[in-house]
């Protein structure tokens, strides 16, 4: 932690993006915005179109004072949960910060442990700006890794739906089985397993 720079008064918000889905990665972010440089047009992930979130994720790589990824894989969501997952991908975040901030704001009603006072917020992305950014980097990550399996698993529709469970998906799933991106604990990927 030695070369970590101390900031007061600076918010840390985090956010996860892909509890949902039935294949692929969890993905956490975090942000500490910089007060002299506001971002207009902050907003929950999914409320925006892909554009601009695209524009607004640019923006905040860029002016943030400092911003972080993390992630659990599939193999950890299927051994500890989506919820233990999402809280690790949280925590391995904030640990990547470059700077030691004075609070975390968590969206959703859980803390991952962290060595910084936390506070949860339900609907925080919907209210809190750093939140905002969190989940608008979060977003634009996980759906560009899932546009990239798209291109391995072309049948499968990863693309479009980016792994949430779509008719398109379930269908794919039945029809062509499982791949290793899938999420063996959940339901629908278990009964396909069953069956075969």
């Amino acid at each position: 932690m030695q070369d970590k720079q101390v900031v007061k008064q600076l918010i840390a918000g985090v956010d996860e993006v892909g509890r949902g889905p039935l294949a692929g990665a969890v993905v956490a972010a975090v942000v500490i915005l910089n007060p002299d440089k506001p971002i207009l047009g902050l907003a929950d992930s999914k409320t925006l179109s892909e554009k601009r979130r695209e524009q607004l994720a640019e923006l905040i790589r860029e002016q943030a004072l400092a911003w972080a990824l993390g992630r659990a894989e599939v193999s950890e969501i299927d051994s500890i949960n989506i919820l233990q997952a999402s809280l690790l991908a949280m925590q391995r975040a904030v640990e990547q910060l470059s700077i030691v901030p004075e609070l975390v704001l968590v969206d959703g009603n859980k803390c991952p442990r962290l060595a910084y006072p936390t506070q949860a917020i339900v609907q925080g992305d919907k209210t809190i700006p750093a939140i905002s950014a969190a989940s608008i980097l979060a977003k634009v990550v996980r759906d560009n890794e899932m546009v990239e399996w798209d291109k391995i698993y072309p049948d499968y529709g990863f693309a479009q739906h980016k792994g949430y469970p779509t008719k398109a998906h379930i269908s794919a799933l039945q029809h062509y089985g499982v791949t290793p991106i899938h999420r063996r604990s959940f339901a629908p990927v278990k009964a396909c397993l069953e069956k075969a």
